[in-house]
């Protein structure tokens, strides 16, 4: 029971800091783009004066890469407690490809935004190409947690510890080996060992 609490607990956390970091991202749009925003109707005076506040003593939005960095951790982080879907077919390749355009539809598209064209499409492809860097990187980072938490559980040293405590724990060093057998095998399968 308290191990499903710390799991949802945990789970709690990832998708607050997954939440974070999506509003830096929408931040980002916000301040960098914001005569679009202002020409969309869809700026505030009070989420202004906010950034405003927050700006002057953070200086978050002194540079357009802060906020796109600073999602980027969040993003990273959330990632590291996400157990993802199990996909036989994840590969390092895929991985890279995914992180290194991601990377670059992500961080290196400011110059989208003085292009001489009107500001309304900059802002479109501007976000266009944030939104779709974001999304490669948030797949690779769910791939990449998701295959490391596998290659770890199928660790040589790993496997080799558990059954050399299951042994201690039940011991069964010659007298009785296949309980200890049974019982490293229920407990690799997720099954609790009484």
């Amino acid at each position: 029971m308290q191990q499903e609490d710390d799991l949802r607990g945990l789970a709690k956390v990832m998708e607050f800091m997954r939440a974070i970091s999506i509003l830096l991202v929408i931040v980002n749009i916000y301040w960098f783009c914001y005569q679009s925003v202002q020409y969309w109707g869809i700026n505030t005076r009070i989420v202004d004066k906010i950034l405003l506040n927050f700006n002057r003593t953070t200086g978050l939005f002194t540079s357009i890469l802060w906020t796109k960095l600073f999602s980027l951790i969040f993003l990273a982080l959330s990632c590291l407690g996400t157990k993802g879907i199990k996909e036989e077919k994840i590969t390092w390749n895929k991985i890279y490809v995914f992180l290194i355009v991601g990377a670059i539809l992500f961080f290196m598209n400011r110059w989208l935004l003085d292009l001489p064209l009107p500001n309304a499409t900059c802002t479109a492809l501007y976000i266009l190409t944030m939104s779709v860097g974001y999304l490669c990187l948030l797949t690779a980072g769910i791939w990449m947690s998701r295959l490391l938490k596998n290659n770890l559980m199928e660790d040589v040293f790993n496997t080799e510890n558990e059954y050399w405590l299951c042994r201690k724990r039940v011991s069964c060093i010659t007298s009785i080996p296949s309980t200890c057998l049974h019982a490293f095998i229920t407990k690799r399968n997720g099954t609790t060992v009484g």
